[in-house]
């Protein structure tokens, strides 16, 4: 697969009540068809974080269950303070790649600061991280005075982390999210 400049096509997932932002980097060939964030199958997102609240979530079989399977995601998001997006509103990537990553352009961030009560920053991955720290950090985290942190990637790639270490570790979302309630 050719590297290829992808710009951002997945509207961020947030409300005035956002407590919490959760970063990825940019969305995966199968997250951009699926139009939502961490929709490749094997990704371990749609488990981890569900289960740090002690929910759970339903797995589309198609395309009519991949609609209300966004939904319920969305649903739950909203539900629990949690506003999701990603670093980067474009750059060149070769397939999912984040070590590929070349020519990243930050998304803005400022209306979800602004128009939100979100004072914690969870990066998903040392990737998101860390173009987080290098494009993003000095403006939103005085300016808005949030607090950043890098959470395990959910990703199969990282299969070092057992679901049930990725649980543990994503239950900081929540005790964020929790936060001011």
């Amino acid at each position: 697969m050719d590297r290829g400049t992808v710009v951002h096509q997945i509207e961020p997932v947030w409300s005035s009540d956002s407590r919490v932002l959760v970063l990825g980097t940019m969305p995966s060939p199968a997250s951009r068809n699926a139009g939502f964030f961490y929709m490749h199958p094997q990704n371990r997102f749609w488990r981890v974080l569900p289960a740090a609240f002690g929910d759970a979530l339903s797995f589309p079989n198609n395309a009519d269950d991949r609609a209300a399977a966004v939904r319920e995601r969305r649903e739950f998001l909203l539900r629990h303070g949690i506003a999701l997006w990603d670093v980067l509103s474009s750059c060149d990537i070769h397939g999912a790649e984040d070590s590929s990553i070349r020519n990243a352009v930050p998304n803005n961030f400022g209306p979800l600061f602004n128009g939100s009560k979100i004072h914690h920053v969870f990066c998903t991955g040392k990737t998101a991280f860390g173009l987080w720290q290098r494009l993003c950090a000095e403006l939103y985290e005085r300016q808005c005075g949030v607090v950043c942190r890098c959470l395990p990637s959910t990703s199969p790639a990282n299969a070092r982390w057992s679901e049930t270490a990725l649980i543990s570790e994503y239950e900081a979302v929540r005790l964020a999210a929790e936060e001011g309630r």
